[in-house]
């Protein structure tokens, strides 16, 4: 008798990249619009984006397929075999770190963005409890339903970010998307490395590459799980400065869901769009934080495998809860998303390029066939 195909523990190639999309798919775009208006000309953020959709591509493929050589074994007994224990035991506590410091920003943020437009009276830090909370009990479940319900919420969170940008067309001037090719390259490389940061995400091949039932197409579904949320986030951008314009868009918070507020629907049947904008966007934040919640504890259980897995889900929790509160101002707040980004780049990018090549200098055993 032929299994459901959907009541196995294992993940298929579309699962992986829906994942690595909703993992994408944050806050950050919601704030990314601002940030490149404040370095480039008229739309030329797009040059800065698409280089940095290339480079975030290039480097996904390069980690899913070395992810591919310990699909079996995980990342921590491959670092072992190469690094040695001590080395390979830090490697992923710094990587687990990276992935915790992850999903406290996404809490914070989610809390901010929610006092601001729907919650104006209560406090960040109930939001943000209540917030975490329900995180909580979805990472207590299975690791491969909470993966598929990234099917169910993706294809929510695309259908209405597309509404929202083409009821916003008749909006767009096309005047302020000029001039063209006006910003110097130290700007636009700057904007690079600010878009660089906002497609971080994809670092979950390197724990869910073991749960899937075909470990060699990760690359490419990895690649394409980049590129969705790449052609959404130039979208947004250009549809975002032609309606604010280029000199307007860094005084707008998150220009995302402002222009969720502008946009004008025929016959105006909605009023507050931006209300059920928001609650969707919702949905996207919840699986990148519940999914990075659940990357913290699959790299601590490699590590420290005698407690079990609600154990982690508990113990963590309150952790999470006072990184999140630890920004004290919005420019605390910048500097922990810079400081996670940096981090990111280090312990999930580095350390596994550089293990992989010592790994194949010591001729160390690959699950890659």
């Amino acid at each position: 008798m032929k299994s459901f195909e959907y009541g196995d523990k294992e993940i298929s190639s579309l699962d992986i990249s829906i994942t690595v999309t909703s993992m994408i798919i944050g806050v950050g775009i919601l704030m990314l619009p601002r940030e490149l208006a404040k370095t480039v000309n008229g739309s030329d953020g797009w040059i800065s984006m698409f280089a940095a959709g290339m480079l975030a591509i290039g480097v996904a493929w390069i980690l899913a397929k070395i992810a591919t050589h310990f699909s079996s074994q995980g990342y921590y007994v491959y670092a072992s075999a190469a690094i040695t224990k001590p080395l390979a035991f830090a490697a992923v506590l710094l990587l687990s770190l990276y992935f915790l410091s992850f999903c406290a920003y996404e809490v914070r943020a989610i809390a901010n963005i929610a006092k601001q437009y729907l919650f104006e009276t209560t406090p960040v830090e109930v939001i943000a409890f209540a917030f975490l909370m329900v995180n909580v009990y979805a990472v207590s479940g299975s690791r491969v339903g909470l993966i598929r319900l990234n099917i169910l919420f993706i294809p929510i969170v695309l259908l209405v970010t597309v509404l929202v940008l083409l009821f916003s067309l008749g909006m767009v001037d096309i005047k302020e998307l000029k001039p063209f090719y006006t910003t110097n390259w130290k700007s636009l490389a700057a904007a690079t490395k600010t878009t660089a940061f906002s497609l971080l995400g994809f670092e979950v091949v390197l724990f869910y590459i073991t749960i899937m039932n075909r470990p060699k197409d990760a690359p490419k579904a990895v690649a394409i799980g980049v590129l969705i949320p790449l052609v959404l986030y130039t979208a947004i951008y250009l549809v975002c400065v032609g309606v604010f314009s280029q000199l307007a868009l860094p005084e707008i918070t998150y220009p995302a869901v402002e222009l969720a507020k502008e946009m004008q629907i025929p016959g105006e049947f909605f009023e507050r769009f931006e209300s059920i904008f928001f609650t969707i966007w919702i949905m996207a934040v919840f699986t990148t934080t519940v999914m990075a919640y659940d990357c913290t504890i699959y790299g601590l259980r490699s590590l420290f495998p005698k407690p079990k897995h609600k154990t982690w889900v508990f113990v963590l929790s309150p952790i999470i809860y006072l990184m999140c509160m630890y920004p004290k101002n919005l420019s605390d707040f910048s500097k922990m998303s810079s400081f996670i980004s940096y981090e990111g780049i280090v312990v999930s990018i580095l350390f596994p390029i550089l293990i992989h090549v010592v790994a194949k200098l010591r001729g160390v055993k690959s699950d890659a066939s």
